[in-house]
């Protein structure tokens, strides 16, 4: 029988979590655009940000991830601290969704209901009906798992000892309360998944084990337990990065503290609530049907309160979100900024949301680029000469150096969540951004090796004729103009349109250069020249025509 038991309780819990993880990808797979659209859409209006945590929450099925997200956000630039400070109070309140879906009395269907999504997810060759299938096998792994952990619960109230175990927990005090959020809480942080503890507390709940008092105080500690995601995805970022974490937990602690302490007044309102709107008049009232008892109204009354609990202390918290801020600014110092290089702040616990982690890898790639202008900038005022050249030469070999370890940390990061279930699209994006973090690495090289060029001739006491100069000051600004229209993170248009013009561009260079390095070699027939001198004059005009078939490369990689 304790066998019988465990292996229901665990396997009903692993259905679950699957559950959960399955519809999140399924979702998020189908609404990655509306995805994309919401993070564009944060701004500093706070309503608008909290409205976009509801939103992706509901959509990705989990407040860890939105809050995961939004840290790691925060830390690489993509968002401010008072935008993610907005989204994760809505993330708390898009969390509760998962509740309301259990109220849904499908629960005997879970089996059939994955069954069926399988066939479809399976034999189905469009990949979006695949990913709504997934996402509806979610929907009956969560379910059948819950069904599972019910029964598995169930013969434990024939156990005095168990029974006498959960009374312990009994919610009727003030120090019961505190006893049951704390169990709530240590449950959270063990499994890491708010949903998964819900469950649990909703088939205890059903199963008779457990009071309804009971299991809203163990709903309240698992929302302190959540926190700890996004507290660890901020350890070693920087210092926006932790205040948003921090905030996190200060936002669900002290909602908790205030809710216990009003706890005999807060139910009381859940009662009211559901009596006045729903006819529901005795949350815990028990059915009995076929010699099987059955709680069917308490699960809308652990969803009420978990969601009535979210929604007041974003209320609570939501004007003083301005204050909160400052104070978190005060609290949290900045860290002194590293001077020898700034590598990517790519969060690989972002692989739980596949969208977030290419739309991060998206804007790191955008910084790549702006990191390599800064190059062609460094270079000119090398070439300029004078008191910063030898300080402008330095900055071009130590940006190269820096690229290149950013090269590695997104290819490393991107490779790795290639490795996870992503769609055709993702898995299309993923492979760009990779691509073009080779692009922009290649011009980084070609960029450091025309400056060494330079260096070797002035090793050298070698001096460019006046025409070869003026060649190579024609071929760097067109080049340069090149990169700036190439890489214009504004472009607007059709790609393919964009394509033949850079191609026309990139043609026209291409022809200028050979055109140069041909005169070169026609005049060293007539002219006696160091071959030194000679063939540094052609190696720097072949470093510009790299850098010019690899910004056509990177518009090539858009167009796929």
């Amino acid at each position: 029988m304790v066998l019988s038991i465990l292996f229901n309780l665990i396997g009903g819990l692993g259905l679950f979590l699957y559950g959960m993880k399955s519809m999140s990808e399924g979702l998020q797979t189908v609404a990655g655009s509306q995805l994309r659209k919401l993070i564009a859409s944060v701004t500093d209006h706070r309503v608008m940000a909290v409205g976009v945590g509801v939103g992706v929450t509901c959509l990705v099925q989990s407040s860890s991830i939105t809050t995961v997200m939004a840290v790691g956000f925060v830390n690489s630039g993509i968002m401010m601290l008072n935008q993610a400070m907005g989204v994760i109070l809505g993330a708390n309140i898009g969390t509760t969704i998962t509740g309301w879906i259990l109220v849904v009395k499908i629960g005997k269907y879970g089996l059939p209901i994955l069954g069926v999504a399988v066939f479809v997810h399976l034999f189905s060759k469009n990949e979006k009906v695949k990913y709504i299938a997934l996402a509806v096998f979610g929907l009956g792994m969560i379910f059948f798992g819950l069904a599972l952990m019910k029964n598995g619960f169930k013969p434990l109230r024939s156990m005095p000892e168990f029974m006498a175990w959960f009374s312990a927990f009994d919610a009727g005090t003030y120090f019961g309360v505190l006893k049951a959020a704390a169990v709530g809480c240590i449950l959270t942080v063990i499994v890491q998944s708010s949903s998964a503890t819900l469950g649990i507390t909703i088939g205890l709940a059903q199963s008779g084990l457990i009071g309804f008092e009971t299991a809203a105080a163990l709903v309240l500690g698992e929302n302190v337990g959540t926190t700890i995601t996004a507290y660890l995805a901020s350890l070693g970022a920087n210092a926006n990065a932790k205040r948003a974490a921090y905030f996190h937990v200060f936002f669900n602690l002290v909602g908790v503290f205030i809710i216990t302490a009003l706890f005999q007044l807060y139910l009381p309102v859940i009662h009211w609530f559901l009596a006045t709107f729903s006819g529901i008049d005795n949350v815990s009232l028990m059915v009995e049907k076929d010699g099987i008892e059955n709680y069917p109204y308490i699960t809308a009354g652990i969803a009420l309160v978990h969601t009535g609990f979210n929604v007041a202390n974003v209320l609570i918290f939501f004007p003083f979100l301005p204050m909160i801020a400052r104070f978190l600014n005060r609290v949290v110092v900045d860290q002194a900024p590293e001077q020898k290089r700034v590598l990517t702040h790519l969060n690989f616990q972002m692989y739980e949301s596949s969208f977030a982690a290419i739309e991060q890898s998206r804007f790191e790639i955008e910084k790549l680029a702006i990191q390599t202008q800064s190059m062609f900038l460094s270079l000119e005022t090398y070439l300029e000469g004078g008191k910063d050249s030898k300080k402008a030469a330095e900055k071009v070999f130590e940006r190269e150096r820096m690229i290149d370890d950013v090269q590695k940390e997104i290819t490393e990061f991107l490779t790795n969540a290639k490795g996870n279930n992503l769609s055709h699209n993702l898995n299309l994006e993923c492979t760009r951004h990779l691509l073009l973090a080779d692009e922009f690495e290649s011009i980084s090289d070609y960029i450091a090796a025309i400056v060494k060029l330079y260096l070797r001739l002035e090793e050298h006491e070698l001096v460019l004729s006046v025409d070869q100069k003026q060649a190579l000051k024609t071929i760097h600004e067109e080049v340069k103009g090149f990169y700036i229209t190439s890489t214009d993170p504004n472009r607007v248009g059709n790609w393919k349109d964009f394509y033949h013009k850079t191609l026309v561009i990139r043609n026209g260079i291409t022809k200028k250069i050979k055109t140069y390095r041909h005169d070169h070699w026609e005049l060293m027939t007539t002219v006696t020249c160091d071959p030194l001198l000679g063939t540094t004059y052609t190696d720097l005009l072949v470093a510009y025509r790299k850098i010019t078939n690899h910004l056509g490369h990177i518009v090539e990689t858009y167009v796929r």
